[in-house]
């Protein structure tokens, strides 16, 4: 460009459409001062004030030199960045968002970017905790902010604004935080740590006979010492790795005379990576071989890459799945492709992590809300630098800066912890996925071991590739299921509390096997509700239309939707008398009873509640892999992949709440959830058990478990969608309608119902109240919208959708209602 043309270009007034982290139905406009000119870019983020007073940094969409026809342009304020931080490939898939989930494109924005990368005026900064960093070299304004620091502790953008006395004070700020004096929006959560064990090691001065016999002369007065050798050179037969408490139970010596060989030399520690992943509490490896299903499994997906973009492999628990996504890892690599490893819960994240790292060392990248908002910023630009190849994320990685992705892995892909329910936008990361692999021209395989109905059906339509790997992985076999019938066996006077005999008999044998057990019951706290046994009155919540639970933990009455708590109720505040009386039971109920029953056990509990505060689940999950429990009592959060090598029994104590709960995916649920617990139980050398409690023992569902018959589900299921209407032969969209004034709730609601069945007819139903009715004070009605697949255009409907909650929005009678918009709401 010549000196001229580079003058016009300067010279030129430039107007950027910008992207606001914010709720609005348009992008916004703004001049471009002519200094500015030459650094505008797609991507970049650039500051400006939007409403009186308030500053954000903005994501520009696209620049031009016209005008804005209904409003003045205001000038933007400054740039932040000098290269994009969003490419195209990103900003397509925000506006695909946008559309398909109906929501703002700033909506989108707020959710795809981490809290450093969008900051506003009310964005906080804190001090870095950096002791060695110099403060001589900033400039004066740098230095006032970090004095200002020391004396506030913390400080929100519009108090530099103040300070300072001038706007544009992102780019300072932005300086300050790479160069690691601040933190911008720091919250301390939960740090990935790998997992690792210690294992003992002969010192090299005892590998030869001689020495061996040299150290067993020595020990002879210590005889403990003596039968922990033994028992070491015993296990060193058959195994390499060897641990602390493998020498206690072989010898029964305690651990003092094991502290004591290792206090003498005569043992060497070291520690080395484990994974609790998948099946087997096994070392992980870096070089392994195929066995002969996982390698007809590889060949098909390699084979099935050719023509099709979606794959979905059905691999039973504990097949090897791991292992063919590893190689297909590795040959996109090779491929100098990029790679997006999805899991539906960090949990699961942290512990893949650690197998990875040993194949893919610093060019995996971890990514999900355990870590602060300054390491996702950090993960976001080495992804932008190609500098991590690999991620491995829950949901939100989706939305990171790839290059040149060429294969997607979704894990777990039944799991609807995929699905984004608040705030919006209302995702599924599985879908959305698609759609990403879609604009990069890659891959994606979808894994499960109880595949989603809707993914099975589209493998069966050749939508989508399919695999079968029905063959567990080395000598593992599927657990032997028995199932329990609780009215049977409270006639017979065998239930003892929540347990039945054969269930505590198993415990006992499990026990003295030193094995361990995992009990499952999908239901926190203590005691779900409470009543009184005169009146019938049930403690509810002040703000929800939900009763409250009783958590033993805190003593307290809490409320699960809106955090509500409340002491204890002994007298009923409606007839006065004082018979409250505690209603079900939840783990710490399960917990509490089995401590009574069999006080010797050493329990755990695994759910919301105890896994709270740093590390919780890490500690809990911890102590059970090192045999510090001998029972874990947990929620669904027990189902999520987690095997451990000792756990030779699991034990469902309730199987109906999940069965009979009111939504037409509760049997696909049902059957994945116990399917997926069974899966836990068993090791290598074992057949493990299930029990499963419940007073329905002839229910299909029981029966399609006990035979782990997922065929013989997905055709019932498939059947039923199909005679009525469900999904995947329709498309559903939830509306729900909120108020503080029930009646407004429901007129507002009839309204647009109305409105929407006059172009949509019978394909509107409701409005009808949820199952919880009031959450926080606000009423709720809810509007579905069945939109069949055939004869229709889905794009049609949701525009018709929109101009009806445009006019809804105009009228006056609706003055304050808030419309909450859900496509695809399971």
């Amino acid at each position: 460009m010549s000196n001229s043309e580079l003058f016009d270009q300067k010279r030129k007034t430039l107007f950027v459409e910008v992207i606001l982290p914010l709720a609005i139905a348009k992008t916004y406009t703004y001049r471009v001062p002519h200094d500015l000119n030459d650094r505008v870019k797609t991507g970049i983020r650039v500051i400006v004030q939007f409403g009186k007073n308030k500053i954000y940094s903005a994501i520009v969409r696209a620049f031009s030199t016209e005008a804005p026809v209904k409003y003045e342009a205001k000038y933007l304020l400054d740039i932040v960045d000098e290269e994009p931080i969003v490419d195209g490939s990103q900003l397509q898939l925000w506006e695909w968002m946008a559309a398909y989930y109906m929501c703002h494109l700033g909506e989108v924005m707020q959710a795809a970017l981490p809290a450093a990368l969008k900051m506003a005026s009310e964005t906080k900064i804190v001090l870095a905790d950096n002791p060695n960093l110099d403060r001589s070299d900033v400039s004066d304004k740098a230095y006032l902010i970090l004095e200002a620091l020391d004396i506030a502790g913390e400080l929100r953008v519009s108090d530099v604004v103040k300070i300072l006395g001038q706007k544009s004070v992102f780019p300072l700020l932005k300086s300050l935080f790479e160069k690691g004096y601040i933190l911008i929006s720091e919250e301390i959560k939960e740090r990935y740590k790998p997992k690792t064990k210690a294992f003992l090691r002969l010192a090299s001065e005892y590998g030869d006979a001689e020495g061996k016999r040299l150290l067993l002369d020595s020990l002879n007065r210590a005889p403990k010492q003596q039968d922990a050798f033994l028992a070491f050179m015993q296990l060193s037969k058959t195994k390499e790795d060897i641990t602390r408490q493998e020498i206690m139970e072989l010898s029964g010596c305690g651990t003092g005379a094991v502290t004591a060989l290792i206090d003498k030399g005569v043992f060497d520690l070291k520690e080395k990576l484990v994974s609790r992943f998948n099946g087997i509490d096994t070392l992980v490896v870096k070089d392994f071989t195929f066995s002969e299903s996982q390698r007809n499994a590889y060949d098909t997906i390699e084979a099935q890459f050719e023509d099709k973009e979606v794959v979905l492999l059905h691999g039973v628990t504990a097949s090897g799945k791991t292992q063919i996504y590893i190689r297909l890892i590795e040959r996109a690599l090779e491929e100098g492709k990029n790679v997006l490893y999805l899991l539906p819960e960090i949990a699961l994240t942290a512990q893949i992590t650690a197998r990875l790292k040993l194949h893919f060392g610093n060019k995996l990248g971890v990514y999900h809300s355990k870590f602060n908002d300054n390491e996702r910023a950090e993960v976001w630009h080495k992804v932008i630098k190609d500098e991590f190849r690999v991620v491995i994320g829950a949901r939100s990685s989706v939305f990171l800066p790839f290059k040149d992705l060429g294969l997607i892995i979704v894990d777990e892909e039944h799991e609807n912890s995929y699905k984004q329910y608040d705030p919006a936008p209302r995702y599924h990361a599985r879908d959305t996925a698609i759609y990403l692999a879609h604009i990069h021209h890659a891959k994606v395989l979808l894994g499960s071991a109880t595949p989603s109905v809707e993914s099975y059906y589209n493998a069966k339509a050749s939508k989508y590739g399919f695999v079968n790997l029905l063959q567990r992985f080395g000598e593992a076999q599927l657990p032997d299921i028995q199932i329990i019938n609780i009215p049977e066996e409270s006639r017979k006077e065998q239930m003892h509390s929540y347990f039945s005999a054969d269930l505590l008999r198993s415990i006992e044998e499990a026990v003295r096997k030193k094995e361990q057990i995992i009990l499952f019951q999908n239901r926190r706290g203590h005691t779900p509700f409470v009543q009184c046994s005169t009146c019938g009155y049930v403690a509810k919540c002040v703000n929800c239309d939900v009763s409250l639970t009783y958590h033993k933990t805190s003593h307290l009455l809490h409320c699960h939707y809106c955090g509500h708590s409340e002491s204890p109720i002994n007298v009923c505040p409606a007839c006065g008398m004082p018979h409250m009386e505690s209603k079900g039971f939840g783990t710490e109920r399960v917990e509490e009873e089995l401590e009574i029953l069999m006080p010797e056990l050493r329990i755990g509990r695994l759910d919301l509640d105890s896994t709270k505060g740093k590390y919780g689940f890490d500690k809990i999950i911890g102590a059970f892999d090192d045999y510090e429990f001998d029972v874990l009592i947990g929620t669904q959060m027990v189902a999520k992949g987690l095997d451990f090598g000792r756990v030779s029994l699991i034990g469902i104590i309730n199987a109906d709440t999940i069965i009979n709960f009111p939504d037409f995916r509760a049997y696909e649920r049902a059957f994945s959830l116990f399917s997926q617990v069974a899966g836990r139980a068993g090791r290598r050398q074992s057949l493990g058990k299930v029990i499963i409690q419940t007073y329905t023992p002839k229910h299909r569902v029981i029966e399609q478990v006990v035979n782990h018959d997922y065929e013989g589900m997905f055709m019932k299921e498939i059947t039923e969608r199909k005679n009525f209407q469900y999904p995947p032969f329709c498309r559903l969209i939830k509306m729900d309608v909120k108020h503080t004034d029930q009646q407004q709730t429901l007129d507002s609601a009839n309204r647009l119902a109305s409105a929407l069945r006059s172009h949509l007819g019978n394909r509107v139903l409701g409005p009808e109240p949820p199952l919880v009715s009031r959450v926080r004070n606000h009423y709720i009605q809810t509007i579905t919208l069945k939109i069949e697949r055939a004869n229709i255009s889905i794009h049609k409907v949701k525009n018709l959708i929109r101009q009806a909650i445009a006019l809804f929005e105009l009228d006056k009678h609706n003055a304050g209602v808030r419309i909450q918009i859900d496509v695809d709401p399971y």
